[in-house]
């Protein structure tokens, strides 16, 4: 490979390597330059970190390359609308980021010198992201002299090519990782475990204690029995207030859905239709182009081995005679016809390797056919091997370190046109053909096996609603609508008879809300509206016809309590119910000389447990209960406990015995495993923490 050849390939991998930080990291990222503006006017503004603008078209972009290279890695041609809610949260988070650590490097000046960069890329410890661009595929060894030789072409390139531009932000990303590394360095050597948290620690995963308790599980009061007050609210919300901090705004609505899903007279219609075909598949000379014009799923007909069709289908075809039709039959939310194209004997497995050109870099499609059959006829001359001729030009370099060997496979493993040639083909063969990769020269090593395979031609039509239904449920939904006003939206529903659903803590940049995927533009709606707005339209969604009222707005920030009554009912009822049998318990200690005498008074039953540890705070048949073992581990032995209200009801405890362990004569060890617990768990933290100083405005709901 030449030169520039070897070049291209490394630029290939800088790219993904740059990119990939983009996405997967919040520490790298490809489209915020070093020293990049992001000054533009306020309708591009999607959000601001400390005043500094993050525009849309930035993020866009940024967005555009990450979704890009998800597809390329998961092999996805589109993703779902999680994903892409996924993909817009981490492009965000990296936008945002990205801004908060170029705030804190400039504060504490923060520098990486030239001489510092030339040392990542060419000194004695390049970067791992240089190593991982220049290691060599067939030795798995650092080319240094291919990054030198590389280097050294970049400076001849002119300005403004597009390597020349790669190189140049990869060298920026780089500068902004160490600058990162730096920073976090910071931090964290100021992070800090002294002898007296090492022994705590040590005590709390070693220490052990049995102790006896006795329970009123807070389902022993009936709901009904109490009647909570204003103060009985206030009380509990003004000791958990911190628990209710909304990183961002959150928004619930109520709505209520009109199906417009397929009737059955829908149904029918479909299947009519699909049975009109069954003839034209029957007298069909060309399978292949009649699935293409006529069924929704234009699969490709490929050969398929036993038990990869749908059951019934799967033993419908391998017992009929070529030409049978069979259908229409309902399938994956739709109807189907089904029509045997062919069956024969073929190999189970094949060995194969292959030489892959891409179009792209040949100049065309003609000129890769072209070449492809040079490499074959040199090959087949014996003047080169075909293993050497794929290290030289195939594209794969992952089999192109193994002599273009892509193994011993089965029917199902590769695509369908790659698949046909390998196993229809013969052993010995060489085959050219063409996929969505580029151009594939093939050897068929080795076949093995024989079993019976199919060619089926499936025709489908899904099941989809008619005109006159989808009107029908819109014109439910929109009667709906007009009869609602700010004050009877619940009043409307009952009387219609209809039933009232939930949208609870949406945020921004929601896609859906639970039940209802892909419905951003009923969120978008929901952001823009005032609490106890009525939806100005009916949504459409799926089959779906929505009508919503939207019934909160939770603020960044501590909640208010009015927002998150209905949210603490339940534990401020177990609140209430805690002091009741509290009392309860009260009044049976008082007198006891044992627990059992307690347990006796307030008829419930004594349970001893054996060896807790304070790190692992659960009981026995139970659940975690933090505030009991706690209690226990600082209680005196032989004493019995005042009452502790607990996640599931009310304890009493005596001790019975504590059990320590070997004294910790050397805390080292204990310290750096706390260390370097703190220290990974640090970098997220600090993120969080300049975060929430930083003044991150997110006005992504107006723009996504």
């Amino acid at each position: 490979m030449g030169v520039m050849g070897y070049l291209r390939d490394r630029m290939g991998k800088i790219v993904a390597i740059v990119i990939g930080l983009s996405l997967f990291a919040f520490i790298a990222s490809e489209a915020i330059r070093s020293g990049g503006s992001f000054f533009k006017d306020d309708s591009n503004e999607l959000g601001t970190v400390g005043g500094e603008k993050i525009p849309y078209d930035e993020f866009n972009k940024t967005l555009e390359q990450n979704t890009q290279q998800f597809e390329r890695q998961s092999g996805q041609a589109n993703v779902s609308s999680q994903i892409t809610t996924y993909l817009q949260e981490n492009t965000w988070n990296t936008l945002v980021n990205r801004l908060l650590m170029k705030k804190e490097v400039e504060k504490v000046g923060i520098a990486v010198g030239d001489d510092e960069t030339q040392a990542m890329i060419t000194g004695n410890d390049p970067s791992p992201q240089v190593v991982q661009a220049f290691t060599n595929p067939q030795t798995g060894q650092f080319d240094r002299t291919g990054l030198l030789n590389a280097l050294q072409s970049i400076k001849q390139l002119k300005d403004g090519d597009p390597q020349k531009a790669r190189w140049a932000d990869f060298v920026k990303e780089l500068i902004q990782g160490k600058l990162d590394e730096k920073y976090f360095s910071l931090v964290t050597t100021g992070l800090y475990v002294n002898s007296l948290e090492a022994k705590d620690d040590y005590e709390a995963k070693n220490k052990l204690v049995n102790f006896k308790y006795t329970t009123l599980d807070y389902t022993t009061i009936a709901d009904s029995k109490v009647t909570l007050t204003d103060a009985d609210f206030s009380s509990y919300y003004n000791d958990h207030k911190n628990e209710f901090k909304n990183s961002q705004e959150l928004r619930d609505i109520a709505y209520v859905s009109f199906n417009g899903a397929p009737s059955k007279e829908d149904s029918a219609a479909i299947k009519t239709q699909i049975e009109k075909l069954v003839p034209a598949l029957k007298a069909s000379t060309n399978d292949s182009l009649f699935v293409q014009i006529n069924s929704e799923t234009k699969a490709p007909l490929i050969y398929q081995r036993k038990g990869k069709l749908e059951p019934k289908l799967d033993t419908i075809m391998f017992n009929a005679s070529v030409g049978t039709v069979y259908g229409p039959y309902l399938s994956r939310g739709g109807y189907s016809i089904a029509k045997l194209v062919d069956a024969r004997m073929s190999p189970d497995s094949v060995k194969a390797r292959h030489i892959l050109l891409d179009p792209s870099i040949e100049g065309g499609l003609p000129k890769a056919l072209a070449k492809a059959d040079s490499i074959k006829k040199i090959i087949e001359s014996g003047k080169k091997t075909f293993a050497d001729m794929a290290s030289m030009y195939s594209v794969d370099k992952n089999s192109a370190v193994k002599g273009g060997d892509l193994g011993t496979f089965g029917r199902g493993s590769m695509i369908p046109v790659f698949e046909e040639a390998v196993f229809n083909g013969k052993k010995g063969e060489y085959k050219i053909v063409t996929s969505q990769f580029g151009v594939h020269l093939i050897n068929i090593e080795d076949q093995k096996g024989s079993s019976k395979v199919v060619k089926v031609a499936i025709v489908d039509k899904p099941l989809t609603a008619s005109s006159k239904t989808q009107s029908a449920a819109y014109s439910k939904a929109q009667a709906f609508l007009i009869s609602l006003n700010k004050d009877n939206f619940d009043e409307q529903v009952k009387k219609q008879g209809l039933k009232t659903k939930l949208g609870e803590n949406m945020t921004a940049t929601a896609s859906g809300v639970p039940g209802l995927d892909n419905a951003r533009d009923l969120v978008r709606w929901a952001f823009k509206a005032d609490k106890g707005d009525l939806s100005d339209q009916v949504f459409t969604v799926g089959d779906q016809y929505i009508v919503a009222h939207l019934t909160e707005v939770k603020k960044k920030g501590i909640l208010p309590l009015d927002v998150i009554k209905k949210q603490i009912t339940p534990a401020v009822m177990n609140d209430v119910k805690g002091k009741m049998l509290a009392d309860k318990f009260a009044s049976a200690i008082n007198g006891s000389s044992s627990i059992d005498q307690v347990a006796q008074k307030a008829g419930s039953k004594v349970v001893p447990v054996q060896n807790i540890v304070f790190a692992n705070p659960m009981i026995p048949g139970g659940q975690a209960e933090y505030k009991v073992i706690g209690s226990v581990f600082g209680s005196q032995v032989n004493k019995i406990s005042k009452p502790v209200q607990g996640m599931q009801g009310v304890f009493v405890f005596v001790v019975d015995n504590f059990i320590n362990p070997a004294p910790l004569t050397n805390s080292l060890r204990q310290r750096q495993q706390l260390s370097q617990a703190i220290v990974q768990r640090s970098q997220g933290q600090i993120f969080e923490a300049l975060k929430d100083k930083g003044n991150v405005k997110d006005n992504r709901a107006k723009f996504l």
